[in-house]
Protein backbone atom coordinates (compact mmCIF):
# COMPACT_ATOMS: atom_id res chain seq x y z
CA UNK A 1 0.00 0.00 0.00
CA UNK A 2 1.13 3.56 -0.67
CA UNK A 3 1.46 6.29 1.61
CA UNK A 4 -1.52 8.22 -0.11
CA UNK A 5 -3.61 4.98 -0.23
CA UNK A 6 -3.20 5.27 4.08
CA UNK A 7 -5.58 8.78 3.90
CA UNK A 8 -8.08 6.69 2.18
CA UNK A 9 -10.34 5.41 5.39
CA UNK A 10 -9.90 8.22 7.02
CA UNK A 11 -13.24 9.76 8.53
CA UNK A 12 -12.19 11.56 11.72
CA UNK A 13 -9.37 14.59 12.12
CA UNK A 14 -7.73 14.40 15.76
CA UNK A 15 -5.26 16.70 16.56
CA UNK A 16 -3.26 17.73 19.44
CA UNK A 17 -3.38 21.23 20.02
CA UNK A 18 0.27 23.04 21.35
CA UNK A 19 3.00 21.91 18.68
CA UNK A 20 0.46 21.20 15.81
CA UNK A 21 -2.77 23.91 15.44
CA UNK A 22 -0.39 26.18 17.14
CA UNK A 23 3.63 26.79 16.65
CA UNK A 24 4.16 25.69 19.90
CA UNK A 25 5.57 28.77 20.96
CA UNK A 26 3.22 30.97 23.75
CA UNK A 27 3.50 34.41 24.46
CA UNK A 28 2.99 35.70 28.07
CA UNK A 29 2.11 39.01 28.77
CA UNK A 30 2.88 41.20 32.19
CA UNK A 31 -1.11 40.12 33.40
CA UNK A 32 0.12 36.43 32.83
CA UNK A 33 -2.00 36.18 29.98
CA UNK A 34 -1.48 33.16 27.91
CA UNK A 35 -1.52 33.94 24.05
CA UNK A 36 -0.90 31.30 20.95
CA UNK A 37 -0.49 31.31 17.44
CA UNK A 38 -2.70 29.57 14.89
CA UNK A 39 -2.58 29.79 10.78
CA UNK A 40 -5.30 30.90 9.20
CA UNK A 41 -4.67 28.51 6.16
CA UNK A 42 -5.21 25.57 8.91
CA UNK A 43 -8.29 27.43 10.12
CA UNK A 44 -9.53 27.09 6.28
CA UNK A 45 -8.91 23.95 5.99
CA UNK A 46 -10.67 22.96 9.63
CA UNK A 47 -13.82 24.24 8.75
CA UNK A 48 -13.92 22.69 5.17
CA UNK A 49 -13.51 19.68 6.71
CA UNK A 50 -16.34 20.37 9.33
CA UNK A 51 -18.78 21.57 6.52
CA UNK A 52 -17.53 18.78 4.24
CA UNK A 53 -19.12 16.32 7.69
CA UNK A 54 -15.70 14.85 8.85
CA UNK A 55 -15.64 14.56 12.28
CA UNK A 56 -12.67 16.95 13.89
CA UNK A 57 -11.65 16.90 18.01
CA UNK A 58 -9.21 18.54 19.56
CA UNK A 59 -7.62 16.95 22.58
CA UNK A 60 -4.36 19.02 24.38
CA UNK A 61 -3.61 18.76 27.94
CA UNK A 62 -3.01 22.47 27.96
CA UNK A 63 -5.90 24.79 28.98
CA UNK A 64 -6.23 27.50 26.04
CA UNK A 65 -9.10 28.49 26.19
CA UNK A 66 -8.37 31.22 23.39
CA UNK A 67 -7.56 28.82 21.19
CA UNK A 68 -10.57 26.83 21.95
CA UNK A 69 -12.81 30.20 21.10
CA UNK A 70 -11.47 30.33 17.95
CA UNK A 71 -11.81 25.84 16.84
CA UNK A 72 -15.76 26.66 17.97
CA UNK A 73 -15.89 29.29 16.07
CA UNK A 74 -14.50 27.59 13.01
CA UNK A 75 -17.31 24.96 13.80
CA UNK A 76 -15.46 22.20 15.81
CA UNK A 77 -17.30 20.93 18.76
CA UNK A 78 -15.43 18.77 20.17
CA UNK A 79 -12.26 20.23 21.78
CA UNK A 80 -11.17 19.06 24.95
CA UNK A 81 -8.64 20.69 26.98
CA UNK A 82 -6.31 20.35 30.33
CA UNK A 83 -6.64 16.21 29.29
CA UNK A 84 -4.48 14.14 31.74
CA UNK A 85 -4.47 11.14 29.22
CA UNK A 86 -5.24 11.61 25.83
CA UNK A 87 -5.22 8.02 25.27
CA UNK A 88 -7.95 7.23 27.55
CA UNK A 89 -10.04 9.90 26.96
CA UNK A 90 -9.90 9.66 22.84
CA UNK A 91 -10.62 5.92 23.78
CA UNK A 92 -14.00 6.99 25.06
CA UNK A 93 -14.60 9.46 22.51
CA UNK A 94 -14.33 6.63 20.10
CA UNK A 95 -16.36 4.83 21.88
CA UNK A 96 -18.89 7.03 22.23
CA UNK A 97 -19.57 7.70 18.35
CA UNK A 98 -18.62 4.17 17.37
CA UNK A 99 -15.41 4.91 15.77
CA UNK A 100 -12.60 2.73 15.26
CA UNK A 101 -9.06 3.54 15.14
CA UNK A 102 -8.88 2.64 11.57
CA UNK A 103 -10.58 5.64 10.55
CA UNK A 104 -8.79 8.26 12.99
CA UNK A 105 -5.67 10.35 11.49
CA UNK A 106 -4.10 11.69 14.32
CA UNK A 107 -1.59 14.23 14.70
CA UNK A 108 0.75 15.31 17.44
CA UNK A 109 4.46 16.60 18.13
CA UNK A 110 5.49 15.77 21.60
CA UNK A 111 5.83 12.79 23.95
CA UNK A 112 2.20 13.00 25.74
CA UNK A 113 1.20 12.02 21.56
CA UNK A 114 3.03 8.95 21.59
CA UNK A 115 0.78 6.49 23.06
CA UNK A 116 -2.42 7.74 20.42
CA UNK A 117 -0.37 7.63 17.32
CA UNK A 118 0.69 3.98 17.69
CA UNK A 119 -3.22 3.32 17.67
CA UNK A 120 -4.04 5.85 15.27
CA UNK A 121 -5.03 4.12 11.66
CA UNK A 122 -2.72 7.01 10.42
CA UNK A 123 -0.33 8.85 12.89
CA UNK A 124 0.96 12.00 11.58
CA UNK A 125 3.51 14.46 12.86
CA UNK A 126 4.30 18.06 11.84
CA UNK A 127 7.94 18.54 10.92
CA UNK A 128 9.23 19.83 13.90
CA UNK A 129 7.74 17.33 16.24
CA UNK A 130 10.22 15.82 18.74
CA UNK A 131 12.54 12.53 17.34
CA UNK A 132 10.27 9.58 19.12
CA UNK A 133 7.23 11.44 17.40
CA UNK A 134 8.31 11.33 13.98
CA UNK A 135 9.76 7.85 14.21
CA UNK A 136 6.03 6.55 15.19
CA UNK A 137 4.21 8.39 12.34
CA UNK A 138 3.00 7.01 9.44
CA UNK A 139 3.41 10.78 7.59
CA UNK A 140 5.49 13.61 8.45
CA UNK A 141 3.74 16.47 6.93
CA UNK A 142 6.85 18.78 5.36
CA UNK A 143 4.96 21.69 7.46
CA UNK A 144 6.08 22.79 10.97
CA UNK A 145 3.45 22.82 13.49
CA UNK A 146 1.19 25.97 13.40
CA UNK A 147 2.33 26.38 9.87
CA UNK A 148 0.28 24.60 7.75
CA UNK A 149 0.60 21.04 8.24
CA UNK A 150 -3.23 20.72 9.59
CA UNK A 151 -4.17 21.87 6.32
CA UNK A 152 -1.55 19.83 4.57
CA UNK A 153 -3.53 16.14 6.31
CA UNK A 154 -6.87 17.92 5.73
CA UNK A 155 -6.25 18.89 2.28
CA UNK A 156 -5.10 15.25 1.47
CA UNK A 157 -8.01 13.20 2.94
CA UNK A 158 -10.51 15.81 1.38
CA UNK A 159 -8.69 15.57 -2.17
CA UNK A 160 -9.08 11.85 -2.44
CA UNK A 161 -12.67 12.03 -1.52
CA UNK A 162 -13.28 14.61 -3.93
CA UNK A 163 -14.35 17.31 -1.27
CA UNK A 164 -11.44 19.87 -1.81
CA UNK A 165 -12.86 21.61 -4.38
CA UNK A 166 -12.38 25.11 -5.51
CA UNK A 167 -16.24 26.36 -5.57
CA UNK A 168 -16.71 25.62 -1.86
CA UNK A 169 -16.27 28.94 -0.04
CA UNK A 170 -15.69 29.40 3.51
CA UNK A 171 -14.46 31.96 5.77
CA UNK A 172 -11.95 30.86 8.24
CA UNK A 173 -12.32 32.75 11.18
Amino acid sequence: MNLLQSFIPITTFIFDLDGVLTDGNILVYESGEQVRRMSVKDGYALRLAVKKKYRVAVFSGANGTGAKKRLLKLGIEDVFLQVPDKKQKIEEYLELHRLQWKEILYMGDDMPDYSVLKMAGLPCAPSDAVPEVLQAAKYISTFPGGKGCVRDVIEKVLRLHDNWDLETSVVSG
